[in-house]
């Protein structure tokens, strides 16, 4: 079958829109961390950012990197926004302000479907504010 350039053109606009989908699907997968996500809501003025992914075959990959803050852990917990719920993913420190998902770290189906509804978070704790001094929620990608 023969090329024309409108067909060359068009091929080359649904691969450049592919692309366009890759990258925003990519970014979804990035959190910002602050106090007034936290339950309840503190003033601190540190901030977080991460990324921790969730893939189809439940793997979960990533880190967060905290500011203006002494951490002292981080994790992954189950729970819907503005509610506190249990650790399922304990975070590893990797250096002075950052946590890593541990290598291997796999969803159960019940934790699996809890991150597809919105229902897991991300904190990272400190002395001044043990149950959590950063948060926010891992919104799977749509």
């Amino acid at each position: 079958m023969a090329y024309s350039a409108g067909n060359k053109i068009g091929f080359l606009a649904s691969v450049f829109a592919g692309a366009l989908i890759s990258v925003s699907a990519l970014a979804a997968d990035t959190q910002t961390l602050s106090g007034t996500h936290e339950v309840p809501a503190n003033t601190s003025a540190a901030t977080g950012t991460g990324s921790i992914t969730v893939a189809a075959d439940k793997s979960v990959s990533g880190s967060v990197t905290v500011t203006g803050m002494t951490p002292t852990a981080a994790h992954i917990h189950e729970a819907a926004a503005g509610k506190n719920g249990g650790v399922i993913v304990p975070l590893t420190k990797s250096g002075d302000n950052t946590f890593a998902v541990p290598a291997g770290t796999v969803l159960s189906d019940a934790q699996y479907a809890a991150y597809k509804a919105g229902n897991l978070y991300v904190n990272v704790h400190s002395k001044t504010n043990p149950g959590g001094e950063v948060r926010a929620q891992l919104t799977p990608a749509k």
